[in-house]
C-alpha cells in the first residue's frame, strides 16, 4: 500500500481564493494524494478575547492580539468550498479540509468528502469526536499535546459512535510551529501504532523534510506536511511550512524510501544476480596439476570469477583426485 501523502495547506491561502487554487497547482505538481485546507467558523472556534499562540503572534507583522481577527480573515465560504472540491475534481487530486466545530463537519459531510481530519486540538472534544463517529467515515486523527490515554479514549469514543477501527488512522504530532528535532520523538509513533493495533501515521511541523521520509521507514502510512507558495508571506503558519520545491523533494524521497523498503525478504535481486559471477570466487588451480594428482592447498586456491566450485567446498575437494590435467588459473 502506497503512503497517503497530504499536502496541508490549512490557511496559507491568506484568505484568497486565487492563493487556495495556486497552492492546489502545487500539490498537483509535486503529486501528492490530497491536499487539505481548514473549515471553521471563527464565531464557533474561538471565544472573542482568545488570544493567539506565541508562534502566531511572532508570524505576523500586525499589533492586533486577537485569534478570533486572525480567524476571521482566514475563513473560507460554502461557495468557495464548492469552487475548490470542483478544482480539485478537474486536477484528479482529492480535496480534505479539516472542521473545527459541529456546522463545518456538517458542511462537509454535506459536499461528501471520503475521510475526516481531527486536528489535534479536538482529540478531547468529546461531542466534535462523537459526530465523526457516527459518520462512519474514514478517520485521520492527530495526536499532538495528547497522552496515550487521551489516544485511547478518542479512539473509543470513534468506535463507540459507529466507526470502525479499520477506517481510523492515528497520526503522531507536535503541535509547535515548528518542531524542535528533540521534541519530534517519532519512536511514540511506532508505539501509538503497536498499542492500539491500528494504521498509524506522522504530521509534522519540523523545518525541511528529514523527520517525514523518517517516518516512512518507521512504518508511517500516511504524511501529512503543511505547505505555502512562500515562507516569507504575511501569515501565521507560512515561515514552518514547505515551499513548492521542497514539498516535491519530500514526495520523490518518500517513494523513493517505499521502493527501497521491499519484502522483507532477504535474495539476491534480479540488478545483482549478474555480479555472482563476477564478484564471488571459485576453487582454481595454483599450479599445474596431473590426473590422477591429490588436490592439496599446495595446488588449489580461491579466485575470481564465481563460475566453478565454490569455495565452501573446500574441505570437499582437498584429498580428492583430479580426473584430468589443470593448467593454472584453471577452474576446478
Amino acid at each position: 500500500m502506497s503512503v497517503f501523502i497530504i499536502a496541508e495547506a490549512g490557511v496559507n491561502h491568506n484568505g484568497s481564493v486565487k492563493l487556495a487554487r495556486k497552492l492546489i497547482d502545487v500539490a498537483v505538481e509535486a503529486g501528492v494524494d490530497a491536499v487539505k485546507f481548514q473549515t471553521f467558523k471563527a464565531e464557533k472556534l474561538v471565544s472573542k478575547d482568545a488570544k493567539k499562540a506565541k508562534y502566531q503572534s511572532e508570524n505576523m507583522q500586525e499589533s492586533d492580539d486577537s485569534q478570533f481577527n486572525m480567524l476571521k480573515k482566514l475563513e473560507l465560504d460554502v461557495a468557495t468550498h464548492h469552487e475548490l472540491i470542483s478544482y480539485c475534481n478537474s486536477k484528479n487530486i482529492m480535496f480534505l479540509s479539516t472542521p473545527f466545530d459541529h456546522d463545518s463537519i456538517e458542511l462537509l459531510d454535506s459536499l461528501d468528502l471520503e475521510i475526516f481530519k481531527i486536528p489535534s486540538g479536538e482529540i478531547t472534544n468529546l461531542p466534535y469526536l462523537q459526530d465523526i463517529g457516527s459518520l462512519k467515515k474514514k478517520v485521520i486523527l492527530s495526536t499532538g499535546m495528547a497522552d496515550m490515554g487521551e489516544i485511547e479514549d478518542a479512539l473509543d469514543v470513534l468506535v463507540g459512535a459507529g466507526t470502525q477501527k479499520e477506517d481510523i488512522t492515528v497520526l503522531h504530532a507536535n503541535t509547535m510551529y515548528p518542531t524542535p528535532m528533540e521534541d519530534v520523538n517519532l519512536r511514540a509513533m511506532v508505539t501509538i501504532g503497536h498499542a492500539f493495533d491500528i494504521e498509524y501515521g506522522y504530521s509534522d511541523h519540523t523545518l525541511g523534510i528529514e523527520v517525514p521520509v523518517a517516518a516512512v521507514s518507521l512504518g508511517a502510512t500516511c504524511i501529512e506536511k503543511h505547505f505555502t507558495l512562500d515562507k516569507t508571506m504575511e501569515g501565521p503558519d507560512h515561515k514552518a511550512s514547505l515551499e513548492p520545491d521542497e514539498l516535491k523533494a519530500m514526495v520523490g524521497a518518500i517513494r523513493n524510501i517505499e521502493l527501497a523498503l521491499g519484502s522483507s525478504v532477504k535474495k539476491p535481486t534480479p540488478s545483482e544476480t549478474p555480479n555472482i559471477q563476477v564478484a564471488r570466487k571459485s576453487i582454481v588451480a595454483s599450479s599445474k596439476i596431473k590426473k590422477g594428482e591429490l588436490f592439496s592447498s599446495e595446488n588449489l586456491t580461491i579466485k575470481r570469477p564465481g563460475s566453478g566450485i565454490s569455495p565452501m567446498r573446500w574441505n570437499e575437494i582437498i584429498g580428492s583426485v583430479a580426473q584430468r590435467d589443470y593448467m593454472v588459473d584453471e577452474l576446478i
